[in-house]
C-alpha cells in the first residue's frame, strides 16, 4: 500500500479518508436503452424534445425484481444532484404524490442541488441552485460531509462531470429496446476510460442492472498474429492517406 495515499473507508453511506479530508461519491444512476439512449423512460410527455417520440420505453420491461433503492433511482439516504429538466419534471410530479408514497417521500425530503444556467429560483422543498462552473460545485460538494451524492437522470450534467473524472459509481440499467434517437448516456465528449463492473442482475424481463466503477485508463492492446499481409499493409497505407 502506498502510505502516501489516503485509504478510503465507507461508513453510513459516507466515504471518510484521512488528514481530516472528506470525500463523498457521486453516483449516477440512469435507465438507458440499447443503443445508449436515456432520453423520457417514464412516459411520452416527460421529454419529446428533439422530436422524440418514443417517451414511456421502459414501462413494460418493469417487474418486481428492480430495486429502484439499490440502485439509488428514488435518492434514499443520499443528496440529490440534479440537471435543470430532470429538476423540473421531478418538481411537477413528486410533491403531488400521496404523502405516504415511499419514492415520495424520500425525494421530496431530500436535499438537492440543481444545476442550471436559467433559473433563478427553486421551490420544491429542500432545493439550492448550483450557480456558476457546476465541476468547480460539485468538486467543493463531494469534500463536504454529508451522505453520497446521487445523480438521477439530467443526461447533460453527467456527460460534464464524466467528463470532468468526477463521477464514482455507475448504476445503468439497460433496457432491450432500440431507441435510435434521443439523448443519451454518453456523449461524444465522454473521457475515455475504463470501468469495473462491480455487480450485475437480469431481470424476468431482460432488464440488464449492472453498477460500473472508474478503473483508470483505457489499456490498448491487440492480439498476436502472423506477418502483416500484403493488402493489410495497402489497407493501412489507405487509412494514413484518409483513402480507406
Amino acid at each position: 500500500m502506498d502510505v502516501g495515499s489516503p485509504t478510503p473507508t465507507a461508513i453510513n453511506g459516507m466515504c471518510f479518508i484521512t488528514e481530516n479530508k472528506c470525500m463523498r461519491n457521486l453516483i449516477t444512476s440512469a435507465f438507458v436503452s440499447l443503443d445508449g439512449v436515456m432520453q423520457a423512460p417514464g412516459g411520452p410527455e416527460e421529454d419529446p424534445t428533439g422530436g422524440f417520440d418514443h417517451g414511456g420505453w421502459m414501462f413494460h420491461f418493469t417487474d418486481d425484481s428492480m430495486n429502484l433503492s439499490e440502485a439509488g433511482f428514488d435518492g434514499i439516504n443520499r443528496e440529490l444532484v440534479l440537471g435543470r429538466r430532470t429538476y423540473e419534471i421531478f418538481e411537477a410530479y413528486w410533491p403531488c404524490q400521496p404523502e405516504d408514497h415511499p419514492a415520495a417521500k424520500t425525494l421530496n425530503a431530500a436535499k438537492k442541488h440543481v444545476a442550471s444556467r436559467t433559473r433563478t429560483k427553486l421551490h420544491w422543498n429542500n432545493s439550492t441552485l448550483i450557480r456558476g462552473d457546476v465541476v468547480k460545485a460539485i468538486h467543493t460538494l463531494k469534500a463536504e460531509s454529508g451522505p453520497d451524492l446521487q445523480i438521477i437522470g439530467s443526461s447533460n450534467l453527467i456527460q460534464t462531470l464524466q467528463a470532468a473524472s468526477l463521477i464514482d459509481e455507475f448504476n445503468v440499467w439497460m433496457f432491450p429496446v432500440v431507441l435510435g434517437k434521443g439523448k443519451r448516456l454518453f456523449g461524444v465528449n465522454a473521457k475515455p476510460s475504463a470501468l469495473r463492473l462491480v455487480r450485475s442482475q437480469v431481470s424476468a424481463t431482460g432488464v440488464v442492472m449492472s453498477t460500473y466503477v472508474p478503473s483508470g485508463d483505457i489499456r490498448p492492446g491487440s492480439f498476436p498474429g502472423s506477418e502483416l499481409s500484403e493488402k493489410e499493409l495497402m489497407r493501412r497505407e489507405k487509412m494514413a492517406k484518409e483513402e480507406w
